[in-house]
């Protein structure tokens, strides 16, 4: 059974529509008129306990109102959610104990209080057992280099440092899923690599079940193994990586190193892109060739000296579906 469920989930917005000019004010305060903006459209998605799912789209595509309904702060329109057999919008405290959230925006610690006295007010918030406690500060202190500034009031901390002490925060008292909305943003590339570190290393441990929304590819490629991809409110495509770039991808590039400079290759399904010396890169359609084909063809016609398949990076698919989508 699927630890987080949304069938057939609908979420619309009212909208003031206002009217312009004198009269136009007059008509909006005694007959206001409003538009219906659908956030979520009709989306369905299961999700196990332990699984790390990427959750991708556009601005304003519906990722934040999904989590916000999942977390319980929103109130679906229409459809079913469970999270670990409780309705959030209906059991918002049990659901609560069970979760740890993550925005990259907002941040959890206050701002004159020490790391550590926000970690051990989130203790008796959330109730916590000593032993568990202890050991759980040994580990983040261990992952996440908490002990550098646990003495440390929030405003004297780097984005970096905060962004760290946010996660401790969401995990303290080893919640079932945490959802994580742009944790990475506006972090250097060390950063974000001890976070995706840390994010892989709880899942092993703890099983933790782990949402992730963001903009930067290389954070869903790091940490998720199952991708859905959203826009305007429904779901464009839920599955693996390697099967979406198989079903997305229009193509691939191949680095071929000739034994002679001047040799080329001269069928018309292998598109030069860039020559140097000896080395070409050339773009290939699926179409035309899968990679494993093209490598045999290229090895009974031409005479080279190294050969490589350069896979289209999963950000560049992205964008262009986004383009297509517009």
């Amino acid at each position: 059974m699927a630890y987080i469920e949304l069938h057939d989930v609908v979420k619309d917005f009212k909208i003031k529509n206002r009217r312009n000019g004198a009269f136009g004010n007059v008509k909006n305060f005694f007959a206001p008129q409003y538009l219906t903006k659908r956030a979520v459209d009709h989306i369905s998605l299961e999700i196990n306990r332990g699984e790390m799912v990427g959750y991708i789209g556009p601005n304003g595509a519906g990722k934040s109102t999904t989590i916000k309904i999942l977390t319980g702060i929103l109130l679906p329109t229409s459809g079913y959610v469970k999270v670990g057999n409780l309705e959030p919008y209906k059991n918002r405290k049990q659901n609560a104990l069970h979760m740890g959230a993550v925005f990259g925006q907002r941040s959890q610690l206050l701002w004159d209080l020490p790391v550590q006295d926000a970690l051990d007010l989130f203790r008796g918030m959330y109730r916590i057992e000593e032993k568990t406690y202890k050991k759980n500060v040994e580990m983040f202190c261990d992952l996440l280099g908490l002990d550098q500034f646990l003495m440390q009031p929030a405003r004297q901390l780097s984005l970096g440092q905060k962004m760290r002490a946010n996660l401790a925060l969401a995990l303290i008292h080893d919640p079932d899923v945490v959802y994580l909305d742009e944790p990475t943003i506006g972090l250097d590339v060390l950063a974000k690599d001890n976070i995706r570190a840390f994010l892989r290393e709880i899942n092993k441990e703890k099983n933790t079940t782990v949402l992730l929304t963001t903009h930067d590819m290389t954070d869903i490629e790091s940490v998720c193994d199952r991708l859905v991809l959203i826009n305007s409110g429904s779901v464009l495509y839920d599955g693996g990586l390697n099967a979406f770039k198989e079903q997305y991808s229009k193509g691939y590039s191949i680095r071929v190193t000739f034994a002679d400079p001047k040799e080329a290759i001269q069928d018309t399904r292998f598109e030069l892109i860039e020559k140097k010396d000896a080395e070409s890169i050339y773009h290939v359609s699926q179409s035309d060739f899968q990679p494993g084909e093209a490598l045999a063809f290229l090895a009974s016609h031409c005479k080279m000296q190294d050969i490589s398949i350069i896979e289209t990076p999963i950000e560049e698919i992205v964008k262009a579906i986004y383009k297509h989508e517009a």
